[in-house]
């Protein structure tokens, strides 16, 4: 993987959840557990009914939230507060990945569709806290998604970073689309590849990656 090809790249976007730790670590599992409870309570319906619906609500608007959202009027901030409200003892801290960061030249965000108050969580249970210039969180983009082009366009706005010269890291394929579009580079961080004409590069290891980037 030729370290030029990052060379233009003055702004470094990370995703969060299952990007910045690995999926083994498994926090997610619990905000999916709390996400399906609080469909459940919210909708009154049973769990089997909450699970196809967080699934057709992420298919189909991005997030289980923006679902909600769309079709019930929720108020997106207990919703957040509820389902972020979990264990973060399960995250270890990861010092290799946090020199890599370190050393990356340029600005380093944290563009999340969760909070960016549970972003803070997380960063400072990995050992990444103080690394990034910005965290930007689904609040941040009017509580519009990713994959959403708008939810992009207010929070890269907002940044005032360039594109062209931004790189982006998601374990989401489908939220690297809209970045490839804009003439970022895209990386998929995710245990197995997913080959989409959108990703230019694929990793299991994003320590190891961004070390190989600045030597």
């Amino acid at each position: 993987m030729p370290s030029h090809e990052f060379s233009h790249v003055t702004t470094w976007v990370f995703d969060l959840d299952n990007t910045l730790y690995p999926p083994h670590m498994r926090l997610f599992d619990q905000i999916e557990v709390k996400m399906t409870d609080w469909v459940m309570q919210a909708l009154q319906v049973d769990r089997a009914r909450a699970d196809h619906l967080r699934a057709y609500y992420w298919q189909t608007y991005g997030t289980t939230l923006a679902g909600l959202m769309r079709e019930h009027d929720v108020d997106p901030g207990p919703y957040l507060n509820e389902v972020h409200d979990i264990d973060f003892s399960v995250l270890l801290p990861d010092p290799s990945l946090a020199r890599a960061i370190e050393a990356l030249p340029g600005r380093k965000i944290i563009y999340t569709n969760a909070c960016a108050p549970y972003a803070e969580k997380v960063l400072a249970a990995r050992g990444l806290a103080g690394l990034f210039d910005a965290i930007y969180g689904v609040e941040h983009a009017g509580f519009h998604p990713k994959p959403d082009a708008s939810a992009f366009a207010t929070v890269f706005a907002r940044d005032g970073l360039d594109p062209t010269r931004g790189a982006m890291f998601e374990d989401d394929v489908r939220n690297l689309a809209v970045p490839h579009a804009l003439g970022m580079k895209t990386v998929h961080v995710a245990p197995m590849p997913a080959p989409a004409d959108h990703i230019h590069h694929h990793t299991d290891d994003l320590a190891a990656f961004l070390a190989r980037l600045v030597g």
